[in-house]
């Protein structure tokens, strides 16, 4: 019988309304008097309060800062002075909608810097010495402190290093920048999945399997990364990453078909393929690497869903706008939603440039609408801090493409 408690949302109001409720409803959470709604293409807005439990009467007992179990979360980082912005930091771009956050802890930076090149070299063997700029150039240990800052160890934070490693590899490798192909790709990353799900077959031919899962360095990563992250996490959520892997990888093979067969996508196509070939994977970890686990149950319902999947979509367009001109040296049409907006709605490059960062916007809006209904209708200490951990890591994703001069840089035009 369905729990009467956890009923389905009601239809969600029109985009602009569901702005205006977010607003609301976080401000009656917080029991922060009224004010208007921030507008909507501010650049490096106020940071986001995310909500840590309800208040009033007789809400005690669901309070996320009463749990033992998971303990309350520091108060959002203060917007740092724009003044203090270097070059080495990077810039934000112009008219985006985002949240500031504090520099993550240096003293955790270096220690998962220190652990993730250990592994990546001594365990796995992972790339070869001349790879060895590109690698330290990635920040990692930078990149998932700041997406992670509630992880309680660093061992906690290196689930999620490792398998970000291990993305990354098979994207390269695989599909771009160190030698991937789109011609082939299909039975290589099935292959590699086999590392993350395993084969379960006949004796003759197991050890065979078990023998390809070091023939490469994508598929030795996947497999080191995936023993710790098993080891480390419940059944459900090995699986549910499992899932998503999948997802990613069909988006991979999407991607990779339009490239073989020069077909330029409809912008509503590319937006699709994005919310498959995007970084679900890694906000929808952001309760094994906090140390807890949000209930299947929950995670599965529709309305959880549609919030992991407007951070990923979200999160990817940011990645589109800030490698923007990085993509533009690589030989060929490289897909981005910059450049689908411009052939098919017949933009100069600025104006799908600016369109872009739009359309980034509403998606983050939108997340943020749906992340707020589902606080309200469901304030369960697990609920509350999970969808507080992935709009952290919205906002640490933000921050590294931002201070990653390393490999981005803006386009002039502004």
């Amino acid at each position: 019988m369905p729990d009467p408690g956890l009923s389905p949302l009601p239809a969600g109001p029109p985009a602009a309304a569901a702005r205006l409720g977010a607003d609301l409803l976080l401000q009656a959470l917080t029991g922060t008097p009224d004010a208007p709604p921030a507008p909507r293409a501010e650049p490096a807005a106020a940071p986001r309060w995310i909500p840590g439990g309800p208040s009033g009467l007789g809400a005690t007992s669901v309070s996320l800062a009463r749990r033992a179990e998971a303990p309350a979360l520091p108060d959002p980082a203060p917007a740092p002075d724009p003044a203090a912005t270097t070059a080495e930091q990077g810039h934000p771009i112009p008219g985006l909608y985002f949240h500031p956050i504090q520099e993550p802890d240096p003293v955790r930076v270096e220690e998962v810097s220190r652990r993730i090149k250990d592994w990546a070299v001594d365990e796995i063997q992972l790339y070869p010495e001349e790879w060895e700029g590109q690698f330290d150039g990635f920040s990692v240990g930078r990149y998932m402190v700041a997406c992670h800052p509630d992880a309680p160890t660093v061992d906690h934070l290196m689930l999620a290093t490792r398998l970000m490693v291990a993305e990354n590899a098979v994207d390269d490798c695989y599909c771009e920048d160190l030698g991937g192909s789109p011609v082939g790709l299909g039975g290589r990353l099935l292959l590699a999945h086999t590392a993350l799900d395993p084969v379960h077959t006949t004796p003759e031919y197991a050890p065979a399997w078990a023998d390809s899962l070091g023939s490469d360095a994508p598929r030795r990563a996947y497999r080191s990364a995936m023993d710790y992250f098993v080891r480390a996490s419940s059944p459900s959520q090995a699986d549910r990453f499992r899932h998503d892997m999948a997802r990613l990888h069909m988006g991979y093979l999407a991607e990779a078909a339009w490239t073989e067969t020069s077909y330029m996508p409809e912008v509503w196509e590319y937006l699709a393929m994005r919310q498959f070939n995007n970084f679900r994977p890694c906000p929808t970890i952001t309760d094994a690497v906090g140390g807890y686990e949000l209930p299947a149950d929950l995670h599965a319902r529709p309305e959880t869903q549609r919030v992991i999947a407007l951070a990923g979509n979200a999160t990817t367009i940011v990645n589109d706008l800030y490698s923007y001109t990085k993509e533009l040296d690589i030989p060929g049409v490289h897909l981005n939603l910059p450049v689908v907006l411009a052939e098919r709605e017949k933009l100069s490059e600025r104006d799908a440039y600016l369109k872009a960062v739009e359309v980034h916007n509403d998606l983050m809006h939108a997340f943020e609408a749906a992340a707020a209904e589902l606080a309200a209708a469901l304030p369960v200490p697990t609920v509350l801090r999970f969808l507080k951990g992935v709009a952290t890591w919205v906002d640490g994703n933000h921050y590294w493409h931002q201070t990653n001069t390393f490999r981005y840089s803006l386009p002039d035009f502004w």
